[in-house]
C-alpha cells in the first residue's frame, strides 16, 4: 500500500472484468473503502509482443490534489511491466507520466495511427 499526500492508505487493483485499474481510499464517513479513480485499458497482441493500451484515466473531483492519479498510474504501469506487456500511453495523463518518468521507456511502445485505429475498433 502507498499513502497519498494526506497520509491516507491507498490500494490499486486490476479490475480485469472492467478492463481498468482502480484506486481505492478509506471513506472517513462510512469506514469503508471507496473507488476514487481508475485508468482504463485494452490488451492487444502484436508481432512485437503483448501490449496494454491505456486510453482514459479519471480521479473523482472530491479526491483531487492528493496525488492519487500519479499513484494509480505508477502502480498500473508497474503491474503491466511485471506481466511482460508493453505500455502504450494513449491517455494524456499516462502519456504525461511517461514523459516525466523516463525509467519506463524500455517498457513502452509508441502511439501510432494503427494503435488508435485498433483502439477505436476495440471500444465499439
Amino acid at each position: 500500500m502507498v499513502t497519498d499526500k494526506t497520509g491516507a492508505q491507498t490500494s490499486v487493483a486490476d479490475n480485469s472484468a472492467e478492463h481498468r485499474y482502480e484506486i481505492s481510499v478509506p471513506d472517513t464517513e462510512s469506514a469503508r473503502t471507496v473507488v476514487a479513480g481508475f485508468t482504463a485499458y485494452r490488451d492487444r497482441d502484436v508481432e512485437s509482443g503483448a501490449e496494454r493500451v491505456f486510453f482514459h484515466t479519471e480521479v473523482a473531483e472530491e479526491f483531487g490534489g492528493r496525488g492519487l492519479g500519479t499513484i494509480l498510474i505508477r502502480e498500473a504501469l508497474d503491474d503491466t511491466r511485471a506481466q511482460g506487456r508493453a505500455i502504450v500511453g494513449v491517455c494524456p495523463m499516462v502519456a504525461a507520466f511517461l514523459r516525466k518518468n523516463p525509467g519506463y521507456a524500455d517498457a513502452t511502445h509508441p502511439v501510432t495511427p494503427d494503435v488508435l485505429h485498433w483502439l477505436d475498433t476495440a471500444l465499439r
